[in-house]
């Protein structure tokens, strides 16, 4: 599992996020609506992955940050956005 995290080619899709923040709960609900797995890192409790973060965002430690499978990532996206984007996961699973 730990070769998962500060990578952007996970074997899994990773969340970046907080246990406060409203926008990682959002989107953690879009995860469990569409029954998609996820690995989820709170980068209030592992530094490595906050600084991870930060390199993603460009100094920035925006959360959700989600890093997919094909080594593209989504920061802050929108319910609309992140359902486009896991749909396909979703289907070939």
């Amino acid at each position: 599992m730990t070769t998962d995290l500060y990578t952007l080619q996970p074997g899994q899709i990773v969340l970046y996020g907080t246990s406060w923040c409203g926008d990682c709960r959002r989107a953690r609900s879009v995860f469990a609506e569409l029954g998609v797995q996820y690995l989820d890192i709170d980068i209030d409790a592992d530094s490595q992955a906050e600084q991870f973060v930060r390199k993603i965002n460009r100094g920035s430690r925006s959360v959700p940050t989600i890093v997919f499978l094909d080594g593209s990532t989504l920061t802050e996206p929108d319910n609309a956005t992140l359902f486009n984007k896991l749909k396909p996961s979703h289907s070939a699973a």
